[in-house]
């Protein structure tokens, strides 16, 4: 897996994460710093912790299914991006404008249980650098969940479905491209 890949899982994966922060932005309505920071590193935190944990627990028993970890990583990947995209057809409530530690945390691992799952696909994949991708997956989720949180207080929950949408069709795509590439239909 290239960093291009890796970048594009990432933003798929964070657009839960900025879908809830716009909302988030949109209930607090007046935000500073200290907000987009908070929801910025629960959100970021978990999108980082959540594929190493899968990772560690995929790797304990990978080698029982290495003939067909292409297929089980395509399968992961379509079956989250599906559910981002049925999700995003569904109407939503904001959360609550709690910042309090009780709602960030529900509100952090409800949106990084999908990066648990990659995880598990990272370890049938046996990507290298696990701590560094993760890394990437949390910074660029914390990053994108200050912006919701600022865009949610000025422009409100319009692109809320909108980014559910892209992020489930990227990582569909995803798992496309590596199952293709393992079939030997795609060169690269």
């Amino acid at each position: 897996m290239g960093w291009l890949e890796l970048v594009m899982i990432a933003i798929g994966l964070s657009m839960d994460a900025f879908a809830v922060s716009l909302c988030k932005g949109l209930s607090l309505g007046k935000v500073n710093w200290k907000h987009c920071l908070k929801a910025g590193l629960y959100f970021g935190g978990f999108q980082m912790g959540m594929p190493i944990l899968g990772y560690y627990l995929g790797s304990s028993f990978s080698w029982l299914i290495q003939s067909v970890d292409h297929w089980i990583a395509f399968g992961l990947l379509a079956i989250i991006g599906g559910n981002m995209i049925r999700e995003s057809f569904q109407e939503e409530e904001c959360p609550d404008p709690s910042m309090g530690v009780k709602a960030m945390l529900l509100l952090a691992v409800a949106t990084s249980i999908d990066a648990l799952a990659v995880g598990i696909s990272f370890a049938f994949l046996q990507l290298e650098h696990i701590w560094l991708s993760c890394g990437i997956i949390g910074i660029i989720t914390c990053v994108l969940s200050m912006i919701g949180i600022k865009l949610g207080s000025v422009a409100g929950s319009k692109r809320q479905s909108l980014a559910e949408r892209i992020g489930g069709i990227i990582l569909i795509l995803i798992g496309v491209k590596i199952l293709l590439e393992h079939l030997g239909i795609l060169p690269f």
